[in-house]
């Protein structure tokens, strides 16, 4: 790799591929090489936005560019896996992964095994916790300004309608996308064991209450920490008409933090020093050309990749971080799978459903030759 710059490659040019071409830009020493994607007119938009090449092949991208270092898989979320081994196993890339990272925790210790033999990375994504209010309510865990955790809260109401799901097949699919929980929840779920540490067992009800989709649209979750702390869950997309909050809160025994705003991306209570509220708090709304929801955080991150091989600084989430969130989301569906039995997290099981195979749907997104 040349350490003059990082070059990165975009497979998947849906919503948040524009996010990610802008965040690169953002980062001296990291560049934007190409993008692809099936959907011709995806990948041409991208290209004259960004002036970069576009391909509808990633194999033929990743021929003609073989100073490519990283590919971003930004694909459906089922399809991460086959990608990812791809880029690792006949391509010899690095790779950055979209959240969920993958669908299942078995997918997820066969990428680390087959990067780990070739001697390349795994980024995965979780832009929340570059969040100013999220390090500094972790910075004020680690200093004991809270004292010990009591409650641990996440609540979620966005709105995804029936037209969201219909925009393609993968979506609102237990093979390729998950519900919820899965899609939107999951940074929320990271921020659980992130700030509180980690989860020692779930209860959880999952319902389909605001769309015609296979998977739940709501989910009400207890939960519990090794430290005798309780905790609390409620994410859904069927709130109407609009997302409203994104919120965490956390009681301890000295005082209290709740960061809320569209996506945990203001500090709305913060009783240790109620003048951090202001300057921890970031205005995500008038991202321009941005999704409001995804924030700023992927720019921190690109910063860390280009660190990770430039000063060889390690990545913030290695895989022992990546798989305790998985599992932990895991362990949520498997208890609504037994009527919301209680579930061990320790147990880092996968659930019955979520991330299943289906041949149909990833031959819609397998480039032309390889449906199987």
């Amino acid at each position: 790799m040349n350490n003059d710059r990082t070059n990165v490659a975009l497979i998947g040019c849906g919503r948040i591929a524009g996010h990610h071409c802008r965040s690169i830009g953002a980062n001296e020493g990291v560049n934007l090489t190409a993008v692809c994607d099936l959907v011709a007119d995806k990948a041409r938009a991208y290209s004259a936005e960004f002036g970069v090449p576009w391909y509808q092949d990633y194999r033929r991208m990743l021929a003609e560019h073989p100073e490519i270092d990283v590919v971003a898989v930004i694909t459906p979320s089922g399809m991460h896996f086959e990608h990812a081994m791809e880029m690792i196993q006949v391509f010899g890339k690095h790779v950055i992964i979209e959240k969920p990272t993958f669908m299942r925790v078995e997918q997820l210790d066969q990428a680390y095994e087959a990067a780990d033999r070739a001697g390349l990375r795994i980024f995965p994504v979780f832009q929340n916790r570059y969040n100013k209010a999220v390090g500094r309510v972790r910075q004020a865990l680690a200093q004991g300004e809270l004292g010990d955790i009591r409650i641990m809260s996440v609540r979620v109401r966005w709105c995804r309608p029936q037209r969201y799901y219909d925009m393609a097949p993968w979506r609102g699919t237990f093979s390729h996308d998950g519900g919820a929980l899965t899609n939107q929840g999951i940074h929320h779920v990271d921020l659980l064991r992130h700030l509180g540490g980690e989860v020692a067992r779930v209860s959880a009800t999952m319902a389909t209450l605001g769309a015609d989709i296979e998977v739940e649209d709501t989910v009400v979750a207890t939960l519990t920490y090794p430290s005798g702390a309780v905790g609390s869950l409620e994410v859904t997309t069927a709130a109407r008409p609009d997302d409203f909050e994104a919120s965490l809160s956390i009681v301890g025994s000295k005082g209290m933090a709740q960061i809320g705003g569209i996506a945990v991306n203001e500090l709305q209570v913060f009783t240790p020093d109620p003048s951090a509220c202001a300057p921890f708090s970031e205005d995500f709304a008038g991202i321009k050309g941005h999704g409001a929801v995804y924030g700023f955080g992927h720019d921190a991150m690109y910063r860390d990749i280009r660190a990770s091989f430039v000063e060889g600084r390690p990545y913030p989430v290695d895989r022992a971080d990546a798989r305790a969130t998985l599992s932990l989301l895991h362990a949520f569906y498997r208890s609504a799978e037994h009527d919301g039995g209680w579930m061990a997290v320790r147990d880092g099981g996968s659930s019955d459903r979520l991330g299943h195979e289906d041949a149909a749907i990833s031959d819609l997104y397998r480039t032309p030759g390889t449906q199987r």
